[in-house]
């Protein structure tokens, strides 16, 4: 039986390099979390450590269907969509103000002392 006890996710150090060096979250820190509890489907719990992450699975699961939709018609679809400039800036953009944001509430939520022990130098 799977032991769906996940409380380890919650006080466990991160491995993100840039959170062990600065104690600061990157931009991607929570993903693996937030999937972790989509498959476990624990949504709410999913978007609070990462609103990207329920999409990451559902890109994944729609690029294996249109790749192998490609390979059986032996037509592409999706490529001006892919290499999308407009597309690619506004997923950078709505990343960086989200992570400000992040960042925002983060610092708010965390003393000095908080940020410095999730980093390596405590």
């Amino acid at each position: 039986m799977l032991d769906n006890n996940n409380d380890h996710l919650e006080t466990d150090q991160s491995f993100c390099p840039f959170k062990m060096l600065t104690g600061f979250p990157c931009p991607g820190c929570g993903i693996t979390k937030s999937l972790v509890y989509f498959y476990e489907g624990n949504l709410m719990k999913s978007i609070s450590y990462h609103v990207l992450g329920p999409f990451v699975v559902l890109f994944c699961v729609l690029t294996i269907f249109v790749l192998l939709t490609e390979l059986v018609t032996k037509k592409e679809y999706f490529v001006g969509l892919l290499y999308n400039k407009r597309l690619a800036y506004g997923l950078a953009i709505f990343l960086a103000v989200y992570h400000f944001i992040r960042l925002i509430f983060f610092v708010k939520n965390n003393s000095f002392d908080d940020i410095l022990h999730q980093s390596i130098w405590f």
